[in-house]
């Protein structure tokens, strides 16, 4: 029992390390949702800017010269319309036009063949014709007959409007723009967006870092002063173990030696009343010690229930093992009856070892015990009137292994305590505990 079983010792670089990869892991998520959001940002406007363009052109350009002769299939009126279309329209990523009628039939397209053909109008269609004033896009499907002469161009984004004729026909202009110029517009905007944010990302974990490496080191002395008590309260219970096999063999252990001895020296002499009767009292006297002298040891190794009899009898069962061994003790503990069990148990276990250190090695006449408690804070005061120390002869007993006061002060910090012990040659020693009520 000697060393406690240690836990994982903490890594200040590893855990720094763990912390940067999942910040990067997080960061390539977080950048990964912007540029979808960029993109798709990017391709919104770029198809909002060609839904635009295709109603301006639609009403700037076709409309005035959508003659009832265009309509009716004229070759001049349609040579003219397309010269219009080619010149002013068909330009960048507007590659094909097209101009129906309600019936669905082709009145115009740049690509000749197509007109005149007939094809069933979609119901979006019908609405945009209906309307004249709404303009509505969608994803061209080139598998449609319609489509066949768009095929070659790849992905199309179709944007249609409604149109009238010079004699009012209802009419549908539909245009149709490269579909890469639209993903292009989500890349541009997602490259305007990249450098700035992927920039305040990096920054944010960079900064991040110093919090981490100093949350590390925290985490890193939390566990080292775990391990610290362990280690203490290890050492603190062997050098109890050890104490109390010390007490037993040179004080309950050699009294009850000596009667033995001495009740079978009685038993081999014969009987003799005078000497019997001196030889009995002393025995009875030895035994009253033995017995107090265990009592003492009981106490230590299995405390009294201070939950049901209170800090103020324990206290008082404990200053009965020091006036059995010659040191007055006045008590005054009466106001600290109504503390807690767990403030109590720390009270007690702290007079425990002080008074155990006046018994070993102050050589006090008399000891001085008091416990009050004013509603914030509990506290407990030990004077003996000893021989006192110096603070070197303290070190020296630390460093040779006396661990008592500073598991005693370990204890106490673990409450939330404090414990100052004054001293001097001479002149005795003052130990005070003092104890927050929470």
């Amino acid at each position: 029992m000697g060393t406690p079983q240690r836990d994982r010792a903490v890594s200040v670089p590893g855990l720094v390390v763990r912390f940067s990869l999942a910040g990067l892991v997080v960061m390539v998520l977080l950048a990964s949702v912007i540029a979808a959001l960029a993109r798709e940002a990017g391709q919104d406007q770029a198809i909002d800017a060609a839904q635009e363009v295709t109603a301006v052109t639609a009403r700037g350009i076709a409309e005035p010269r959508l003659t009832a002769q265009l309509v009716d299939g004229d070759p001049e009126q349609l040579t003219a319309f397309n010269d219009a279309m080619q010149r002013y329209v068909l330009t960048g990523s507007l590659v094909r036009v097209k101009l129906w009628d309600a019936d669905g039939r082709v009145v115009y397209s740049d690509e000749s063949r197509l007109i005149g053909r007939r094809y069933p109008l979609g119901e979006e269609e019908r609405e945009a014709l209906v309307d004249q004033r709404g303009t509505d896009s969608e994803i061209s499907d080139l598998t449609q007959e319609e489509n066949e002469f768009e095929r070659p161009f790849g992905k199309l984004l179709e944007v249609y409007t409604g149109v009238s004729s010079s004699d009012g026909e209802p009419l549908l202009f539909e245009a149709y723009f490269r579909y890469d110029a639209v993903a292009a517009a989500g890349q541009a905007q997602w490259r305007s967006y990249a450098p700035p944010a992927l920039a305040a990302l990096l920054l944010l974990q960079l900064v991040q870092i110093p919090f981490a490496w100093s949350l590390a080191r925290r985490l890193q002395r939390q566990q080292q002063d775990r391990q610290r008590l362990l280690q203490h309260a290890v050492d603190a219970s062997a050098a109890e173990r050890r104490r109390i096999a010390g007490d037993l063999h040179d004080g309950v252990v050699q009294q009850l030696t000596g009667v033995t001895y001495a009740l079978d020296a009685a038993r081999l002499e014969g009987l003799d009343a005078e000497r019997d009767a001196a030889l009995v009292r002393e025995t009875a006297v030895q035994l009253r010690s033995s017995t107090a002298a265990l009592r003492s040891l009981l106490v230590d190794i299995y405390p009294p229930n201070l939950a049901e009899e209170g800090l103020p009898a324990a206290l008082t069962e404990l200053a009965e093992g020091l006036q059995n061994a010659g040191v007055r003790v006045a008590l005054d503990v009466e106001s600290a009856a109504d503390l807690t069990p767990e403030v109590s148990s720390v009270l007690f276990r702290s007079a425990q070892e002080v008074l155990r250190n006046v018994v070993a090695h102050s050589r006090a006449q008399r000891v001085e015990v008091q416990a009050r408690s004013d509603g914030q804070t509990a506290v407990l005061v030990v004077d003996d009137d000893g021989r006192g120390f110096d603070q070197a002869d303290l070190e020296e007993q630390r460093a040779a292994g006396h661990l008592g006061l500073r598991a005693l002060g370990d204890l106490v910090a673990r409450a939330g305590g404090r414990l100052e012990v004054t001293s001097a040659p001479g002149q005795g020693t003052r130990a005070e505990v003092s104890v927050p009520l929470r």
